[in-house]
């Protein structure tokens, strides 16, 4: 089936974060308008995520010891998000050139979120207005 071809190969993967590029000085999370406690614990944490394929939807984890999420979807179709930081979003994920590209949409702003693999690595990029933060996974 196609579904299944376009995403095969970010499926049943974990990761863990090994670095962080302006996640790290929070300046993302700052304009995101997360607190000053829940920067600095954002700081520290290194999560993993965990991508897999549950029936006809992709579902990603992130887990750390400081909070666990979970969303599931289906490619290309419009769904109610709650991040991890309490943004209240419509999302809408897109497999485009082997990325997992998922655009969240709140209160007149846009963050994009690009996933892609690369080998045993996952990169992670953000994307908020003019401010672009990555990071970089490897399999756990």
């Amino acid at each position: 089936n196609d579904y299944h071809c376009k995403i095969i190969t970010i499926i049943k993967l974990f990761y863990r974060v090994i670095e962080s590029f302006t996640f790290s000085k929070n300046f993302v999370l700052f304009i995101l308008g997360v607190g000053f406690a829940t920067r600095q614990i954002g700081n520290v944490t290194k999560p993993t995520t965990i991508i897999s394929l549950d029936g006809d939807k992709v579902k990603v984890q992130t887990q750390s010891t400081f909070k666990n999420t979970e969303v599931s979807f289906k490619l290309n179709e419009e769904f109610d998000e709650c991040t991890a930081d309490d943004r209240k979003c419509k999302s809408f994920v897109t497999i485009e050139d082997g990325k997992m590209k998922h655009v969240q949409k709140w209160d007149g702003k846009e963050t994009i979120l690009i996933r892609e693999v690369d080998g045993d690595k996952l990169v992670l990029t953000l994307t908020l207005g003019d401010v672009v933060s990555t990071r970089h996974y490897e399999k756990a």
